[in-house]
C-alpha cells in the first residue's frame, strides 16, 4: 500500500480499509475503514502518494508532541549512553503531488488515539500517548499500526537515572519505511536528574528505505526549533 500510485489506477483493499477512484468528468478520491468515509474532488489525474506520517493528526490536530511511556525503567549509568528499541504508533497520510507541490487529502489510521498531559496541569503539554515495550534490538511488529524507534539516551550526569518516558516534538520527526518496517531514530540527552532533551536524527535504520514525506514539510507550516526539553522529568 506504501508508496507512489496513479489517481486513474488506485485501487486497495487491505484490512478493512478500501481507497479507490472514480471518473465522471473529474476524479473522485475515495477511501473507506470502519465508520470513515472520505471522498475528494480532483480536476486532474495526478501522482498520488501513501506513507506513514508523525502520528498526532487524528481525530484532528491537538499537539505536536508524542508521549512515550516505557513499560518498564530503563536505567542508564552515569555519563554513559545506551541504545534501545522502542515503538511508535502510525497514522497513513495519502498526498496528491504535482511538480514538487505536495497537498494531503487523507489521513486515516488502523489505531484508535489517545492523548495524556506531560507536566503540570497549569504548564504542561497535551500529547500523543503511546506505551510501549523496550526493546535490545529491532523488534517484528506491524508495519501499518507501529513503527520502530531507535533511541539514543545520553546520561551527561554523575548519577544514575532511570528513564521511564520520552517526549518528542513531532515537526522535527524523520520517518522512512520500506514493505517491511516503519522507523525513526532519535536521541535523548539528559542534564539531570529532571530535564531532558531529545530531537531527532534523520537517517534510515536500514540501508534503502524511502524517506516519508513530512506533513509539516508538505503544510509549509514553519519549523522554530528541533529539539524538545522535558522539564518535568523522565
Amino acid at each position: 500500500m506504501y508508496g507512489k500510485h496513479r489517481l486513474r489506477d488506485l485501487k486497495i483493499s487491505f484490512r478493512g480499509v478500501r481507497i479507490w477512484s472514480e471518473f465522471d468528468n473529474f476524479y473522485r478520491y475515495k477511501r473507506m475503514l470502519e465508520d470513515s468515509e472520505v471522498e475528494k474532488i480532483l480536476l486532474k489525474d495526478s501522482e498520488i502518494i501513501i506513507n506513514p506520517i508523525e502520528p498526532v493528526n487524528l481525530p484532528k490536530s491537538i499537539t505536536n508532541y508524542l508521549f512515550i511511556h516505557f513499560d518498564k525503567p530503563v536505567v542508564v549509568e552515569p555519563n554513559s549512553t545506551a541504545e534501545v528499541f522502542a515503538t511508535f504508533p502510525i497514522e497513513i497520510g495519502v498526498f496528491v503531488k504535482k511538480d514538487e507541490s505536495l497537498e494531503d487529502i487523507d489521513i486515516f489510521s488502523f489505531l484508535k488515539p489517545k492523548y495524556a498531559l506531560y507536566g503540570d496541569p497549569k504548564n504542561g503539554k497535551i500529547a500523543r500517548y503511546w506505551k510501549t515495550q523496550i526493546f535490545e534490538r529491532i523488534p517484528e511488529v506491524d508495519p501499518f499500526e507501529k513503527g520502530v524507534i531507535k533511541i539514543k539516551i545520553s546520561n551527561l550526569t554523575n548519577s544514575w537515572c532511570e528513564v521511564t518516558r520520552a517526549v518528542f516534538d513531532v515537526y522535527s520527526m524523520k520517518i522512512y519505511y520500506s514493505e517491511k518496517i516503519v522507523s525513526s531514530i532519535a536521541e535523548m540527552k539528559i542534564y539531570s536528574r529532571k530535564v531532558a532533551e531529545t530531537n531527532f536524527i534523520d537517517r534510515p535504520l536500514y540501508e534503502g528505505m524511502e524517506k516519508a514525506v513530512e506533513l509539516y514539510v508538505a503544510r509549509k507550516i514553519p519549523i522554530l526549533g528541533k529539539e524538545t526539553i522535558m522539564e518535568w522529568g523522565f
